[in-house]
């Protein structure tokens, strides 16, 4: 028997929990995206298996105030908040601005600026009852009106906001523009479904109306680029920017340095405890990293890399901070000679050997790539038969594609983080016995941030998501933003978003095994490995807990004097 107030599928997650169905995690996961509270969540596992799992610890009340925190990040252009393509500017803007929801250390989805939401039996309506006590900077009321706006700018493909991928199943349609393309095809762009998809019901609710259903609205809520800006900045952030967080953002140099003060007013979401906190970009060198913490220069790292691990392990004032992800990096081709045939792409993949990259480029720590991009973390994660190196098979499927000599093309990659090229440089040797000649042109990171989506062949980092159908959907779904390899199948289209409204994990699963198999047999990726993640701070450093996404919470860390 389920309560008045709890969604029509929580039962059905119960009884599967009971059943050991699903594990612990997901059903808490799960429970929270239905809009049962996670400490209710928590309880019931308790209750069910007698096995108390550990929920994150709230922040602590008693940590010290005052000081100044330095981590080392690069250091990235802050203007376009909503078109933010890495993790590294979100940090920045994070801690001014706030996310509708939150998905912590443990991935699991809790209220932000959205205090509670209900979905509807069928996961296609989302209602987003909002705070009431949340104020902009200048003291303006922060209300639905806020909201609508945010979702509506993010999801019109003008602004090119990659949070389209995540929503295009859910709440837009596509249409024909009327134009053709260099090919001579009809153009399509995108529109919300239906004039009621974004809705505002009254000054402090929002309803999600959509065309299919969807089951993870709070998670894409806090995909790092759907930051909630003041409308009044159309959609533009800067020194001086209004906001809903606990710091102001008062100095930002791209390539140096970004600097944010605590505000005096106190921040609805506790804390903070510091009086400053400085972003150092210390450039693409891995060395001078390891040598500004060891100096005291900086008080934390964003990330390290494998290069940086024995060094760092060396220094007596530092933690060793890890964490299981779905981070990981994909060498894709974009469809043009002689990547638009798929046998080329295939002897891509059957050329390499992901083991061994592993080990070269990672030391081992993390898992083989299995060239579909969704990772053993991952709920819905479907187990294929290995992928095995076949430099034969490759040889043939070229010869049949129209190169019995084989191919010579160019890969840009970026020297940072170091395991990159180092997983590039290994392909390249495996490729070559293949008759695949690659020539590597690696090209500084800053620049790469700029051409990324453009270059025809590259090695783009990708980080963690929750679930494997939100990366799915923003990295390969017909014409979205960050759809960086231009892939497009309709066959994947339609059972992604199949995928997206299926709740129970069994069954979604099955459907993610179309989508692998889709994507190892025909899609643009060679995925060699999925790394472990870990950083390194300053003991002295209190509250920090590394997230799988390398999300920094500001307003929870503390320093020890």
């Amino acid at each position: 028997m389920r309560s008045a107030h709890e969604h029509v599928l929580i039962p059905t997650l119960k009884r599967q929990l009971v059943d050991r169905l699903i594990d612990r995690r997901e059903f808490v996961r799960y429970a929270a995206l239905l809009g049962m509270s996670a400490t209710a969540a928590y309880a019931f596992v308790r209750k069910v298996t007698g096995e108390p799992l550990v929920a994150p610890a709230a922040a602590q009340t008693a940590l010290p105030r005052g000081g100044v925190l330095r981590i080392g990040m690069r250091c990235q252009d802050l203007k376009s908040p909503h078109t933010y393509s890495w993790v590294e500017s979100s940090n920045s803007a994070r801690q001014v601005l706030d996310y509708l929801t939150t998905t912590g250390v443990d991935n699991v989805t809790r209220p932000s600026l959205v205090e509670k939401w209900e979905a509807s039996p069928d996961l296609k309506t989302w209602t987003l009852r909002l705070r009431r006590n949340v104020k902009w900077h200048n003291g303006r009321q922060f209300t639905a009106d806020d909201v609508v706006w945010n979702l509506k700018r993010v999801l019109d493909p003008k602004t090119g906001s990659s949070v389209l991928g995540l929503m295009k199943g859910f709440l837009l349609e596509e249409f024909e523009t009327g134009e053709k393309d260099d090919k001579g095809n009809a153009r399509k762009s995108t529109k919300l479904w239906d004039a009621n998809a974004i809705q505002k019901v009254d000054p402090f609710t929002v309803k999600l109306n959509g065309k299919s259903a969807q089951l993870a609205v709070p998670e894409q809520l806090f995909h790092y680029p759907l930051l909630i800006l003041d409308p009044a900045e159309n959609g533009e952030f800067k020194v001086g920017s209004n906001g809903t967080g606990a710091f102001s953002l008062v100095e930002a140099e791209v390539g140096r340095r970004q600097v944010l003060k605590a505000r005096k007013e106190p921040y609805w979401g506790g804390g903070p405890y510091l009086d400053e906190i400085q972003f150092i970009d210390l450039g693409d060198d891995p060395a001078a990293a390891v040598a500004a913490l060891a100096s005291r220069q900086v008080d934390g790292l964003y990330a390290a890399d494998i290069t940086q691990l024995d060094a760092l392990q060396k220094l007596p004032h530092v933690q060793m901070y890890q964490v299981t992800t779905a981070y990981t990096a994909t060498a894709r081709v974009q469809p043009i000679k002689p990547f638009d045939d798929k046998r080329v792409r295939q002897a891509l993949r059957y050329a390499i050997d992901a083991s061994a990259i592993l080990q070269i480029a990672h030391k081992g720590l993390g898992q083989a790539g299995e060239h579909h991009h969704v990772s053993p973390v991952h709920p819905e994660y479907a187990k294929l038969p290995a992928f095995q190196r076949d430099v034969a098979k490759a040889k043939k499927l070229l010869a049949d594609a129209g190169y019995p000599n084989g191919i010579d093309t160019e890969i840009i990659a970026r020297p940072q983080p170091a395991w990159e090229l180092l997983a590039v440089q290994a392909m390249v040797e495996q490729w070559k016995e293949a008759g695949i000649r690659v020539k590597i042109n690696v090209m500084p990171s800053t620049q790469y941030w700029e051409v990324w989506t453009k270059v025809p062949f590259g090695f783009t980092t990708w980080a963690h998501r929750p679930l494997g159908v939100m990366s799915l959907a923003l990295a390969y779904r017909t014409g979205v933003p960050w759809n960086e390899s231009k892939y497009s199948n309709p066959e994947f289209d339609r059972i992604l978003t199949m995928a997206e409204g299926t709740l129970d994990v069994t069954a979604r699963r099955e459907l993610m095994v179309q989508l692998e198999k889709i994507l190892q047999d025909d899609g643009p990726i060679v995925q060699p490995v999925w790394r472990a993640i870990f950083t390194f701070h300053d003991k002295r450093v209190q509250g920090f807990k590394v997230h799988p996404t390398l999300y920094i919470f500001g307003h929870q860390l503390a320093l020890t004097s």
